[in-house]
């Protein structure tokens, strides 16, 4: 008999902190997987990353219920057929899955392997048959692979699948005016100004609070150094809705003065909520019986899906940011800088934004079009 498993949003009663644990059909908790989960909020995962990986892993386990697969004790075989069934079968949205997300929910079942390895439920060759050594011919900038040459041995998955390379998308300048002019009320076309002007995440954004927003010419007021109006992005662990800044180093990000302008408006519709001063969350909820409360992910991401049907065009979160690092390049700002304002880790991270546009391309065979017939006249 199968068993169909599913990713659920557990509320502790202790602080409502959200956790996400994986059921089957009876509401039992899968203990294993659970357990990874926990162990990875505990890490400082984002919620939506602890989302998206409880649900991977709850079609991986669903998967192995109906093909008669043992998990804990699951082959290279196995694991191959549950990556064609991945790309034979549509996903829960009615669509075939990409190459990115059929690749993206393998290496959530492998890393979960690893955990389960790691902790004695299962056998160690069992996670270990998952990959296979590679030898990197080509290192990355900067790396060091040390005296041995050692380092250029990875261990990388033994089961994925090509992936068609893709630009990151970003708006026009065209559909950036379409956005803002679109939103229905000055929270949503703050977030949509901020995020599109300062390239934060949609975590950082949801749990900046008011005391993060220095907008005034000088803060020193507030025991602040940095010049100009600016906001601080911070990792706390405490936000009412859970959200979490992926970076754990802060940083400030200068604003201009039409994102300063919308935060006052909206200011105003935000002091006038009754149960606004319950907490200190610059995004809370304006609408229903929940106003006044910190805005959380599934709220931006309903807000996000109306502004896309109000366009016409598709508007996600990390688009306005890839939007922020496209104009910013374009510019001609160091990619140094573009490293901070964005808050990577790794200038590797930030190095995606130097691709050629179509426009630019176009443009270098039209010049050199150009340089060619001057010449031959």
């Amino acid at each position: 008999m199968s068993i169909r498993f599913h990713a659920e949003r557990a509320i502790s009663p202790q602080g409502q902190r959200v956790r996400w644990v994986v059921l089957d059909e009876d509401f039992q908790l899968h203990p294993e997987a659970t357990d990874w989960l926990t162990v990875l909020q505990g890490a400082d995962r984002s919620p939506n990353t602890l989302r998206v990986y409880a649900g991977r892993l709850a079609v991986f386990l669903t998967w192995c219920s109906g093909h008669a697969v043992d998990w804990r004790t699951i082959t290279l075989a196995s694991m191959a057929r549950f990556r064609f069934w991945l790309e034979s079968t549509p996903g829960g949205n009615g669509r075939p899955r990409s190459a990115a997300t059929i690749n993206a929910t393998i290496t959530a079942v492998v890393e979960f392997l690893r955990y389960c390895a790691a902790h004695g439920v299962i056998a160690q060759e069992v996670a270990n048959r998952m990959s296979e050594t590679r030898y990197l011919t080509t290192l990355p900038s900067g790396f060091d692979p040390g005296e041995n040459d050692q380092r250029r041995v990875v261990r990388a998955k033994a089961i994925k699948v090509r992936e068609v390379e893709k630009p990151y998308e970003a708006l026009t300048a065209d559909q950036c005016s379409t956005v803002v002019e679109t939103c229905s009320n000055s929270r949503d076309r703050f977030m949509a100004m901020l995020m599109l002007g300062t390239g934060i995440r949609i975590g950082e954004a949801l749990g900046l609070r008011r005391q993060d927003m220095h907008f005034l010419p000088d803060s020193r007021s507030l025991g602040c150094t940095v010049a100009g109006a600016h906001i601080h992005v911070r990792h706390r662990r405490d936000n009412l809705n859970g959200a979490l800044a992926k970076s754990r180093f802060p940083r400030a990000v200068p604003v201009d003065h039409s994102v300063v302008a919308a935060y006052a408006e909206y200011a105003y519709e935000r002091d006038d909520q009754p149960t606004a001063d319950a907490n200190d969350m610059v995004f809370i909820n304006l609408y229903s019986g929940l106003r006044g409360r910190a805005m959380s992910y599934q709220a931006a991401k309903d807000m996000f899906d109306r502004l896309s049907r109000r366009c016409g065009f598709t508007v996600r979160p990390h688009m306005l940011r890839h939007t922020a690092a496209t104009a910013w390049v374009r510019a001609g700002v160091a990619i140094d800088v573009v490293q901070q304002l964005l808050g990577h880790a790794s200038p590797s991270s930030t190095a995606v934004y130097l691709h050629a546009s179509d426009e630019d391309k176009r443009a270098a065979v039209e010049k050199v079009a150009a340089q060619r017939t001057e010449a031959a006249s």
